[in-house]
């Protein structure tokens, strides 16, 4: 998993509510193994007709939008069924972060999980940062984890919040089992201790 610090992109702008993941990965998909191919998948339904053709009114087909590597949402992004998948598509095409209002509780811990960002902001800000995004295709935001900040659309800056721990795994490209890894020395001390120590006489009846 890469680390992730800062990144400036191209913002992509999807302002329906409840986007789920069906929508993000249709589930025909999701027994497709991850690959080079993975990409295609994303948003499938939305990008493409029946017959393969692009839809002119899905923006991520737009010029201004095919490197977009930030989505702007509407509320409730990534809701629905828990499938890891939505993320792996989202990551394969190159997208490394989500602001909502808010996010789906098995999708957020699936970025997290998978080096994504998915930072949630005040209904207000993100209102506003969609419609100067519309107004304005191709306009980038940049995003510092390090120092938890936004810098949106004419230079607005604002902070967000984020789990220290979710920080630190981003920060150190880890997921759970990586970073248990990192205290491995710890833990082997631990147990090496434990099994030095007297074993504990019970009391009748306890």
């Amino acid at each position: 998993m890469e680390p992730f610090r800062n990144l400036e992109a191209t913002a992509l702008p999807l302002p329906q509510p409840n986007i789920d993941t069906d929508q993000i990965i249709p589930a025909r998909f999701l027994r497709k193994p991850r690959s080079k191919e993975y990409a295609g998948y994303l948003f499938h339904d939305l990008r493409f007709q029946s017959d393969g053709s692009k839809r002119p009114e899905f923006l991520l087909n737009a010029v201004p939008y095919r490197q977009s590597r930030i989505i702007v949402a509407g509320d409730n992004f990534g809701c629905g069924s828990s499938r890891e998948n939505a993320v792996w598509a989202l990551y394969d095409y190159g997208f490394r972060v989500a602001i909502a209002p808010r996010f789906g509780d098995i999708f957020a811990t699936n970025c997290q999980k998978n080096g994504f960002l998915a930072i949630p902001v005040a209904p207000e800000l993100a209102a506003w940062t969609l419609k100067t995004l519309l107004a304005s295709p191709g306009a980038r935001i940049a995003v510092d984890l390090s120092a938890q900040t936004l810098t949106l659309a004419e230079g607005v800056v604002t902070e967000f919040e984020i789990d220290p721990f979710t920080k630190r795994c981003l920060l150190e490209g880890v997921d759970e089992l990586g970073f248990t890894l990192t205290q491995l020395d710890r833990i082997i001390a631990f147990e090496n201790d434990r099994a030095l120590r007297p074993p504990r006489t019970m009391r009748p009846g306890t």
